[in-house]
């Protein structure tokens, strides 16, 4: 899947830099910026087992400055390298290092990408910010160049770049990164923190699960644990979107249901009256059904067939006798132009989004008409479960030994990652760390709800500045930003028992619309019942019930 995000303000920062290998180094420096620039460009000569060094640069002035919610930002001088690793004659992984010219904090700090990667850019976000942070910041093109985020297809034959994009990847970027950094700064690295969501946040519990000694704290957001179904789960919504000439669910009426859905789950008692979105979606029972056309058909209900595709994309992939296979999205998520409710019913191309995983197993002439669930799954999971599918397995026993923090957070509005499969990896891994009171010593879980796919949606998404979006100053970042808060949790720090969420009002990005807790999973945020609901100093976090 991709990182699909709103980052598209931060990616301006530094679109010059995705533009090309090479960037310009703007005016000669002088003084410390010489010295530091004479040992960047020593990096070119560095030798490390089956790497080159494709550039080493001093980049002293950076691209046209971003806003962050009416706050100018500029970049600080560092030292640009990208190298490649190739260790196998089908392997080829990209790695990219922003090296802080300056102030090196002693942390070094990796950053995922996503959906097929292929590009670095993907991690340019994140990079910036940890640079901000005084961190030497990574990233990895997966290894899966010439394929792109959403194409994948050029990996159709290449095995090993299969293994590279779902298991190898972000650990050969993490030590090469930092044999990098101790050569330009002459010391070990002190911490190291990872950061990334969806793809990004896969190869964090993949770090997590079996290289736990590369990070002391990992936050991951909206990650595909399961990349197999994850995929499959896109193909059953596509094929229910074209069952039949009028399956498609159209914008008006993906603003029906979604009006709908909002409304029932209030009458549950999932939601606040007047919120935009739903507070726990995972406990309210919605049937598309109640909106069914009893008279003439308009934009005011669904037909049979419009009821039968809502039904499909909220169950996910089911057995004929309806029992689930994998998660749906859940209520609350159907605003139109979001990622499963709008974008996985139609292609430009014709053919299911990321179909490239199936073209790996069948062939490049791979229909997906003639797909068969009970049929087909069986080949499709024992062709690529060694491949792409180990975050389904595995323990974070021995990260837990090892002191390592992971943070976790997905967004209930999500229909590109279904959320339900990190509530499942949670509960899976708080049971094999000894119950959910242990567990909690180790990783948290924080679900947002009305957020979308690592940023977006209805609800409050402001609350992970490891995204390129720093949460609104002043305030206290343990409380307002989970990276500030995994960091001070893994540096000794205590744990984070909530984080406050804000939405930002889209017509005055330096004003708020209405701020939430989060809540460490299984606590829910509990409005008090009196003030603002727009304020979060009247919520509290649910107590989390004993393991006994």
């Amino acid at each position: 899947m991709s990182g699909f995000t709103s980052l598209g303000s931060t990616l301006v920062l530094i679109a010059g830099l995705a533009a090309a290998q090479g960037v310009s180094a703007g005016p000669a420096p002088s003084a410390a910026p010489a010295a530091a620039a004479a040992r960047c460009e020593a990096l070119q000569s560095l030798a490390l087992d089956d790497t080159t060094i494709v550039s080493a640069a001093y980049v002293a002035q950076q691209p046209t400055g971003n806003a962050f919610h009416g706050q100018q930002d500029r970049l600080p001088p560092f030292c640009r390298v990208v190298a490649r690793v190739q260790s196998d004659p089908d392997s080829d992984i990209g790695v990219e290092i922003w090296l802080p010219a300056q102030g090196w904090t002693g942390v070094f700090h990796g950053n995922g990408n996503g959906g097929f990667a292929g590009v670095l850019a993907g991690g340019y976000a994140g990079m910036a910010e940890g640079l901000r942070r005084g961190f030497a910041a990574a990233t990895t093109d997966t290894g899966t160049a010439p394929a792109t985020p959403l194409d994948g297809d050029a990996l159709i034959g290449h095995p090993r770049k299969w293994r590279d994009w779902g298991r190898l990847s972000t650990h050969i970027m993490t030590v090469t990164g930092k044999a990098i950094t101790r050569e330009f700064y002459g010391r070990e690295e002190t911490q190291s923190y990872y950061t990334g969501c969806s793809t990004g946040g896969q190869q964090g519990l993949i770090e997590a699960l079996y290289y736990p000694a590369d990070y002391d704290g990992i936050l991951v957001g909206a990650p595909v644990i399961d990349r197999i179904w994850g995929h499959a789960a896109v193909l059953w919504d596509y094929a229910a979107a074209h069952e039949t000439p009028g399956s498609r669910l159209s914008d008006a009426k993906l603003k029906l249901l979604n009006r709908a859905a909002i409304a029932t789950c209030w009458a549950q008692g999932h939601g606040l009256a007047g919120d935009p979105f739903i507070s726990d979606p995972l406990s309210c029972e919605f049937d598309p059904a109640v909106l069914e056309c009893t008279g003439a058909v308009s934009d005011q209900c669904l037909t049979p067939a419009e009821v039968a595709t809502a039904r499909a994309f909220y169950s996910g992939p089911t057995t004929d006798d309806g029992e689930p296979l994998y998660y749906g999205w859940l209520p609350g998520s159907e605003a139109p132009g979001q990622y499963g409710w709008s974008f996985l019913q139609s292609s430009e191309s014709g053919e299911p989004p990321f179909s490239s995983l199936f073209k790996w197993v069948f062939s490049p002439e791979w229909d997906w008409q003639g797909f068969d669930f009970k049929r087909d799954m069986p080949e499709v999971t024992a062709g690529l479960n060694e491949a792409v599918n180990d975050a389904t397995r595995g323990s974070l026993k021995a990260f837990q030994a090892r002191g390592g923090k992971l943070i976790i957070y997905h967004g209930l509005s999500d229909s590109l990652v279904a959320p339900g499969q990190s509530v499942a990896f949670y509960e899976r891994q708080a049971e094999k760390l000894g119950g959910m009171g242990t567990a909690q010593d180790t990783a948290r879980l924080f679900l947002a709800p009305g957020m979308m796919h690592c940023g977006g949606g209805s609800g409050p998404d402001s609350f992970n500045s490891s995204l390129g979006i720093p949460p609104k100053p002043p305030v206290d970042s343990t409380k307002y930003d989970l990276f500030s808060a995994l960091i001070d949790w893994a540096s000794g720090g205590i744990a984070p028992n909530h984080v406050i969420s804000t939405k930002f009002d889209s017509a005055d990005p330096a004003g708020i619309s209405l701020q939430r807790p989060l809540c460490p999973y299984p606590q829910k945020a509990i409005y008090r019942g009196s003030g603002s609901p727009r304020s979060a100093s009247n919520f509290f976090c649910s107590p989390l019930q004993s393991d006994h």
